[in-house]
């Protein structure tokens, strides 16, 4: 009897600890409501999000599964930014990409009825770096998880493999740019530099003068027609 009291002590502890670490997912701790944040994402609704030069949020191609925001393999929902534009800001979240998925995320994007949205926004790439072939083109990793995409190397490359969960933060103040991925700064850059605008005269954006130049813009997560799993997004806006 005793024998069984105490498994049944375990397991009660095991399943209590269970839940409290899924609770613990897409919602503010008392911390961060002291440091101004906001939820993106509450595990389930999509309030703060809308279809990219839609007014609603798309009705296909994305769901909310078991307290994640996905974009569906092929859906065809396309890409998805906030109801509100933010400046100076910072940006939390995690994704989890399926076996050769592909996918972003944008900052201080523009709208832009007859452009799509990556001729604006500033990118985060997601990638399964081992099975998607973008890992490999580009130019010195550039293509890679957690880079300025086509522009900068995520330094160190520190991606966990598809299937497992990735942590990213965004620091945008003023002209200057921080990706955090795992817990590490991995890109660094400033805007508006004439390094800055000489990097985009060799690049495929050439043609985009309004690339990286909004001083505000919407956050964007891509739809490129692979699944990728969303969770935790929130964001705080800097003084």
């Amino acid at each position: 009897m005793k024998f069984l009291s105490v498994l049944s002590l375990s397991l009660a502890l095991l399943v209590t600890s269970s839940c409290t670490s899924q609770a613990q997912h897409n919602e503010l701790s008392e911390e961060e409501k002291n440091e101004g944040w906001t939820l993106l994402f509450d595990g389930e609704t999509t309030d703060h999000w809308r279809g990219y030069n839609k007014e609603a949020f798309p009705e296909q191609g994305w769901t909310v599964e078991d307290g994640r925001l996905v974009v569906l393999s092929d859906g065809g929902g396309g890409d998805i930014i906030t109801q509100q534009k933010y400046g100076d800001f910072e940006l939390k979240l995690e994704w989890k990409a399926d076996k050769g998925a592909n996918g972003g995320i944008f900052y201080r994007a523009m709208e832009q009825p007859t452009q799509p949205i990556y001729w604006s926004a500033p990118e985060v790439q997601i990638l399964d770096n081992e099975n998607h072939p973008d890992a490999e083109q580009g130019e010195n990793g550039n293509r890679k998880a957690g880079s300025l995409y086509d522009l900068i190397p995520a330094q160190p490359q520190n991606t966990n493999p598809f299937g497992q969960w990735n942590s990213v933060k965004i620091v945008a103040d003023g002209s200057s740019i921080e990706h955090w991925q795992n817990g590490e700064k991995v890109v660094e850059y400033e805007l508006w530099t004439n390094q800055w605008y000489e990097m985009i005269r060799n690049s495929k954006f050439l043609e985009h003068p309004e690339f990286g130049d909004a001083r505000e813009g919407y956050i964007g997560l891509q739809d490129h027609g692979n699944r990728i799993e969303f969770r935790n997004i929130k964001v705080r806006e800097l003084e």
